[in-house]
């Protein structure tokens, strides 16, 4: 399941706009909100105390920042398709080799902590949904042929589950595993605040919305 899990989550996130053709990425504002809390939550709650337990703490906060940082990097490329928001020009019919590999580093290293916390799965699967949603709406909107689109969402479902098999069978990532664990822990803070800070346009109070993330942070809690 941990492998079957990410490919399901953005498969289905791909048909489902395939059949239902939405055209507005703004409903899907409520999941996208409910994902980051509910994967920030997973982060805190699974990730955090392990690796400060087994790893020096100032380490481990270089490594969090570190992390912080290379996603920060990788959205110049992916232009914050990570958290909802692409902002790149429908016309164009080339295939987007930026977004691609900005989004395949970012879930291949999602993958990496699924060997050892089951749990943080479930996190990494509802937040793959809404954003297969919207990249899906996009990339079938634009001008790209079909064929380079399911190529696209394909690749895209497999990095995450070659994450987790990188991180089952190389010694490296075993043997290192505290500070990877504390960069990917880094990536996943950023996106998950950056999701939730972008839910909240104009700071205005939405009830909505406050209710899924509450709902999002409950449910990783139970888990």
């Amino acid at each position: 399941m941990t492998y079957l899990l990410p490919i399901l989550g953005v498969l289905l996130g791909f048909v489902f706009v395939f059949i239902t053709k939405p055209k507005k990425e703004e409903n899907f504002k409520l999941l996208l909100a409910f994902s980051g809390a509910f994967l920030l939550a997973l982060t805190l709650f699974e990730l955090f105390p392990e690796v400060y337990e087994v790893s020096d703490s100032k380490t481990i906060g270089l490594f969090v920042m570190l992390g912080i940082l290379l996603q920060i990097f990788l959205e110049f490329f992916s232009k914050g398709a990570e958290h909802g928001h692409i902002h790149l020009n429908h016309e164009k019919s080339q295939f987007p080799w930026l977004l691609f590999v900005s989004l395949s580093i970012h879930s291949l290293l999602e993958g990496l902590p699924l060997e050892h916390h089951s749990t943080i799965i479930y996190g990494i699967l509802v937040h793959k949904i809404p954003i297969a949603i919207i990249l899906s709406i996009f990339l079938l909107d634009s001008k790209i042929k079909l064929i380079n689109v399911v190529f696209f969402i394909f690749l895209f479902a497999m990095m995450t589950p070659i994450g987790t098999y990188l991180a089952a069978n190389f010694e490296f990532i075993q043997d290192y595993y505290a500070p990877i664990t504390a960069l990917v822990i880094g990536v996943l803070l950023h996106i998950s605040t950056v999701i939730l800070f972008e839910s909240s346009e104009g700071h205005k109070f939405n009830l909505r919305k406050l209710i899924v993330i509450i709902l999002g942070i409950s449910i990783a809690y139970i888990l």
